[in-house]
């Protein structure tokens, strides 16, 4: 029978001597390893490596992909870096910090802003969300269409390779062609590879003047023309364009009894944001006039002060069903899709057709990233819940279909681990597949780390 116990009394005895002060704990058939220390991670990765133990990395366990699911098949234990959690330097001259594994997202935030810089990357989990398991999945968030995923916000990492081996790839370097960039095969490797242990995160200048508005998009054709105006009008200040619909916002106003901010009848909302060194108000409201001029918006909502700006993202943070429907969330598909920025509208417009011709009442609910074309969307069922399961796998197979023929991907920034390795096999070729299994051969040759994660499984020939 598959297990994943730990039943090496030699592996428990050696790795008692390695993590001291109680930096381990052995509870039935799990193990987890609480180092504070890159040499204590080496420790316990080579002894790992000694008795052929998986080793399963976990940053703040936010994720929602399965990335830090022990494996079915083999003995595993879980190495938590949230004792890591010290900044070794806050470099403002260099525009850089260095930090380990296990600092919050809002820990480097808070600590950019007190030295007058920013770091960029943001989303709703920021002050559980550790930079380790941000960097194993390329997180994206709100603030990508600017300062892009975290591929670009980190200039330089050190890891744990899969023999103990301590590779210091902590350079504050923008540029350096000197040979193969070894650092972007770990960012977004779900821990397939190596576990980071620290970062050089890059720094943003500061800006502290914003504005905001919740804009009514007279038509969802008018989507993509909206994007296109307000990245052309405001190339240097837009941080965030988030879509949702107006379902969503009437469904967080009624379940937390918030008022709506633009109460007429417009399908869907764009959330827009500005933000720069300067005063931005008069370019929010010029990129608005316009936009109404030409017909893309119907109406705008403003925000004039901080109270009203975070009303606003305050009904984008509620837009996820499992914050304010949790009660439909069992029942429903949830994905994390891009796209090309010119196929956001085809996507809904399609995935809503796929649903409708299921027979069932059920219905799409999108928002998200629009800026960057990543939409989180769900397929939310309605009265006839039995009705929607019986044809619930093939709506997902029709879907995850036409984002491939949409040229997307169903992991935009939440991962592949073991949700979507078994349906991501369409979204690349067979070679290309086959390249980053030998990169995972190369650097983890005995499948060490996070094994049954990310790669789908090699298909027999038939």
């Amino acid at each position: 029978m598959a297990t994943n116990r730990i039943t090496h009394a030699a592996f428990l005895n050696d790795l008692a001597a390695t993590m001291s002060d109680n930096r381990f704990e052995a509870a039935g058939d799990h193990v987890t390893a609480r180092p504070r220390s890159t040499a204590e991670v080496a420790a316990f990765v080579s002894c790992c490596a000694r008795y052929n133990i998986a080793i399963v990395p976990v940053g703040g366990d936010t994720g929602l992909s399965g990335g830090t699911n022990l494996p079915a098949n083999r003995p595993a234990a879980r190495l938590s870096l949230n004792r890591m959690s010290a900044i070794r330097s806050v470099d403002p001259d260099r525009w850089t910090m260095t930090v380990e594994a296990g600092v919050t997202i809002e820990a480097i935030q808070d600590a950019a802003t007190e030295a007058g810089r920013a770091f960029a990357p943001d989303w709703g989990a920021r002050g559980t969300a550790t930079i380790g398991g941000a960097i194993s999945t390329d997180a994206g968030g709100t603030n990508v269409v600017r300062y892009g995923n975290m591929r670009e916000n980190i200039l330089g990492i050190e890891v744990v390779l899969a023999d103990g081996t301590i590779w210091d790839g902590l350079r504050a370097l923008r540029k350096d062609s000197s040979g193969y960039d070894l650092k972007q095969l770990f960012i977004g490797g779900e821990g397939t590879l190596g576990v980071v242990t620290a970062a050089v995160v890059r720094l943003v200048p500061a800006t502290p003047h914003r504005a905001t508005a919740l804009v009514a998009l007279a038509g969802l054709d008018q989507l993509a023309a909206f994007v296109e105006h307000v990245r052309t009008a405001a190339t240097d200040t837009v941080t965030a364009l988030e879509l949702m619909s107006d379902e969503g916002i009437r469904t967080a106003a009624d379940r937390f009894d918030l008022s709506h901010p633009l109460p007429g009848r417009a399908s869907h909302h764009v959330l827009v944001s500005l933000r720069a060194g300067t005063p931005v108000t008069d370019a929010l409201s010029e990129l608005l006039k316009t936009a109404a001029e030409w017909g893309l918006i119907s109406d705008a909502a403003v925000a004039v002060s901080a109270d009203q700006e975070s009303a606003l993202w305050r009904f984008r943070e509620l837009q996820s069903p499992t914050e304010s429907r949790p009660e439909v969330v069992a029942d429903s598909l949830k994905y994390d899709i891009a796209v090309p920025l010119d196929h956001v509208g085809a996507l809904l417009h399609r995935s809503q057709a796929v649903v409708d011709e299921s027979g069932t009442n059920a219905r799409i609910h999108a928002f998200g990233h629009v800026g960057d074309g990543n939409i989180h969307l769900y397929v939310l069922a309605g009265a006839d819940i039995e009705g929607f399961r019986s044809v619930r796998e093939t709506v997902r197979t029709d879907i995850d279909d036409l984002v491939f023929e949409l040229g997307g991907t169903l992991s935009a920034e939440h991962g592949v681990g073991t949700l979507l390795r078994d349906r991501v096999g369409p979204q690349k070729s067979a070679i290309e597949w086959e390249l980053m299994r030998r990169v995972k051969d190369t650097f983890d040759p005995a499948n060490l780390f996070n094994p049954e994660k990310m790669l789908p499984e090699v298909q027999s020939p038939t």
